[in-house]
């Protein structure tokens, strides 16, 4: 297959995948096998007959670790399918190469190839880098899949993580996430003095600034840090992964949230092994990312209308943050926005990217979604 043939199937592909993206398995949208010209027996095609690539992508997720983890896992067969085996990932759970919050260095410094994890973790490095995982009252995962493909956001991503030898794709969207589980119920500001939460990135700067000691700990931490009493609250995404965390049993309080209303996972690869990659490998994963971005999003949202079904049979309180509590959020958000742009000029283009669209983004929500959400 030369390459102009290969890039019309890739368009093609591509564009059955926009239309198809909450598809839980594309590939059963239209059955090929039945088409008229493709009767008899399959063929396959090798582009690279006799040649194979082996791509080594590490991540933040424990082995089969539901949605995120499993996303990558379908991501890497996806790869292997379209390229007729030539192009294998080998996926590396967390700390079966390097730890989980390890990956962002062992892929900069070309450790491993690759890896999948979410932004914020590495605002260490720069804090512009939190903003790419969105931001507290900010996109929803539609407006920032939209910001990033039409609107400079991954333009700016790819010049700020390239100073890093690293090169980012989207690579999934947790949806809309919950504002946290606590041990005890929070009726007004004053409860949140103090408290040790788990909470990364942007949110946990603004609760910083609400009172509250944001701690940063892996997965699979957390839950046995709130049963002790080392932290008096978590937040972690929303009902399907919650609820298989159990942290229902040790902190019954469960709030709506507005910390992460559509937080970015990414697909990053270091820069030299991108390079190294075949024009229609490097295609293939294009399309393929694009597939988990789209699947991923969707499954969050289907699991979680279930999920939270169940969470209603428990001994959960479902709750919601009172009014002084979202507005101190609100002001400390804007506190934390000026200082970390005075800081950084990185962050202030970034962030100024983001309300330019944001902005755009809402006044068409208010005549459209927002409108319909109300009389529905």
């Amino acid at each position: 297959m030369n390459r102009r043939t290969f890039l019309t199937a890739a368009t093609a592909t591509s564009v059955g995948l926009a239309f198809n993206g909450c598809n839980e398995n594309n590939r059963k949208a239209i059955d090929y096998s039945k088409h008229p010209k493709n009767s008899g027996e399959t063929k396959h095609v090798n582009i690279n007959r006799n040649r194979k690539t082996v791509i080594k992508l590490a991540t933040s997720w424990p082995a089969h670790f539901p949605i995120m983890g499993t996303g990558v896992e379908n991501f890497a067969q996806r790869v292997k399918d379209i390229s007729g085996g030539s192009l294998e990932i080998k996926l590396y759970p967390k700390n079966t190469l390097v730890p989980a919050l390890a990956v962002f260095d062992a892929a900069s410094s070309g450790q491993i190839d690759a890896f999948h994890s979410g932004p914020y973790y590495w605002k260490g490095k720069n804090s512009a880098f939190s903003l790419y995982s969105g931001i507290p009252f900010g996109f929803t995962a539609e407006e920032v899949n939209s910001w990033m493909l039409f609107g400079g956001g991954m333009e700016l991503w790819r010049e700020q993580y390239a100073k890093y030898n690293l090169h980012p794709f989207l690579g999934g969207n947790t949806n809309i996430q919950m504002g946290g589980w606590f041990r005890k119920p929070i009726n007004s500001l004053s409860d949140m003095q103090g408290l040790k939460m788990r909470i990364p990135g942007l949110g946990g700067e603004v609760f910083a600034k609400m009172g509250v000691n944001p701690v940063l700990l892996p997965a699979g931490e957390i839950y046995t840090s709130l049963e002790r009493g080392v932290i008096d609250a978590t937040e972690w995404v929303g009902p399907a992964l919650d609820i298989k965390m159990g942290f229902y049993k040790v902190a019954p309080y469960y709030y709506s949230g507005w910390h992460e209303p559509g937080s970015v996972l990414e697909l990053t690869f270091n820069k030299h092994s991108w390079s190294k990659l075949a024009f229609e490998h490097q295609a293939m994963i294009e399309v393929a990312s694009s597939e988990m971005n789209a699947n991923m999003s969707c499954e969050f949202h289907a699991k979680n209308i279930l999920a939270l079904q169940e969470l209603k049979k428990l001994n959960v309180t479902l709750a919601q943050f009172p009014k002084d509590v979202t507005d101190a959020g609100k002001k400390a958000l804007g506190e934390v926005i000026d200082e970390l742009s005075s800081k950084n000029e990185d962050f202030q283009r970034v962030y100024s990217s983001i309300s330019k669209h944001l902005q755009l983004s809402k006044a068409w929500s208010d005549v459209s979604l927002g409108y319909f959400l109300n009389i529905r």
